[in-house]
């Protein structure tokens, strides 16, 4: 039998936010992927999806009707000197994870993010999570430091790393692909 095709990347639209806040409220509940810690309701994540443009994309993997994933760009900073840089996040459900959905999301923010004429795209990753470092690291991103203890959540201090990807690195950052 032939592996199942990969599901289709789509702009998000805020009736995708059931789904969205679904897996979003999961991570909030389960991982220190998010240092939320009270869910999230569904017409706020409607309203979320609604700030985002074609500088700052919100993705959804789409899996025959299903959402199964997304990902989107935001501004790293709202001061102008900031305007080339953005953050990346990633979520995907937890029933589908380590299947490529999170490195298709990534790579299509990346190529996204090139397209829009970013310069830099940021991604703060908790400690206690090696398969999202694997997978920016995968994608290009470097390590360029540790914020020690800047989250709390589960009773515990948690450190934060910050891995940097950018766009016009010639030899540095590898070219995106999502295979």
């Amino acid at each position: 039998m032939p592996p199942a095709p990969p599901p289709l990347l789509r702009p998000a639209t805020p009736e995708d936010a059931p789904a969205i806040v679904t897996i979003y409220n999961d991570a909030v509940a389960t991982t220190t992927a998010s240092f939320d810690t009270e869910p999230r309701s569904v017409e706020e994540q409607a309203r979320r999806v609604g700030t985002h443009d074609a500088r700052h994309p919100f993705l959804v993997a789409d899996d025959g009707g299903e959402v199964v994933g997304w990902a989107y760009l935001t501004a790293w900073s709202d001061r102008k000197g900031y305007a080339r840089t953005a953050e990346s996040s990633v979520y995907i459900r937890a029933d589908r994870r380590g299947r490529g959905i999170g490195r298709q999301l990534l790579a299509e923010l990346l190529r996204s993010a090139r397209a829009a004429g970013l310069h830099t795209v940021l991604a703060r990753i908790s400690g206690g999570n090696p398969a999202s470092v694997r997978l920016h690291v995968a994608l290009g991103f470097v390590p360029v430091g540790t914020m020690h203890e800047v989250g709390h959540k589960f009773g515990r201090w948690i450190d934060v790393g910050l891995y940097q990807w950018m766009a016009e690195t010639p030899g540095r950052v590898p070219p995106v692909t999502a295979g």
